[in-house]
């Protein structure tokens, strides 16, 4: 099964999803980080080669196409950006066969405190807001739940990890994926049957792959 964690930037999914994937023994992917790597080049410099942002996730969603194809990410959780659920990337995520979708929820203020700053080559950089700063920034993260509250509707389920710790928030996010986790197994072994029955050769034996 692929889980797909989705929510605004700093909500904490690439904590909860290596968590996640850990429990479940499953693959994790970060999703901006394979961009990265597929295209050789940070996030931004990538953003900025292309005139819009429909144009960026076009383009941005073959790193997620790539995954996909793998072996290794037949049982996987993966960290959608924040905008996971729109235009090339929902594409691909709605084609995604065994995909749950999750999202993540919390507080404008609890988010401002995890917040993260990145140069142009996404290098870390130490930032200490002023109270002006943060009051800024807090508008700014009200404006991306809005603006994105439309396609995360798109998502399976939402999990709400107000107040939580870390191991609390994968409590909850475990919980939510209980009916999806128990029905996946029998899914998998309908869908294997039928592969196998199409790979098999007089003869010849047959190797399962499928892991996670």
């Amino acid at each position: 099964m692929r889980v797909f964690l989705a929510g605004v930037s700093c909500v904490g999914k690439t904590t909860i999803g290596s968590r996640l994937a850990g429990l479940l023994e499953y693959r994790f992917f970060d999703l901006d980080v394979e961009i990265e790597r597929f295209f050789g080049m940070s996030i931004e410099r990538l953003r900025n080669r292309h005139l819009t942002s429909h144009d960026f996730r076009l383009v941005a969603s073959e790193a997620l196409r790539d995954i996909l194809s793998r072996e290794d990410s037949r049982n996987c959780v993966i960290a959608l950006p924040p905008s996971g659920l729109l235009g090339g990337y929902w594409k691909v995520v709605n084609e995604t066969r065994d995909a749950t979708i999750v999202v993540l929820r919390d507080t404008p203020e609890n988010i401002l405190g995890r917040i993260t700053f990145y140069d142009i080559d996404s290098h870390p950089v130490p930032t200490n807001l002023t109270d002006r700063e943060k009051g800024l920034y807090l508008r700014e993260i009200k404006r991306d739940i809005a603006y994105f509250s439309r396609s995360f509707c798109r998502a399976h389920m939402s999990v709400d990890i107000t107040g939580c710790s870390p191991s609390e928030a994968l409590r909850r996010v475990r919980e939510a994926l209980i009916p999806a986790l128990l029905n996946y197994p029998r899914e998998a072994l309908e869908q294997r049957s039928v592969r196998t029955q199409a790979k098999v050769q007089p003869g010849r034996g047959n190797n399962d792959t499928l892991q996670r």
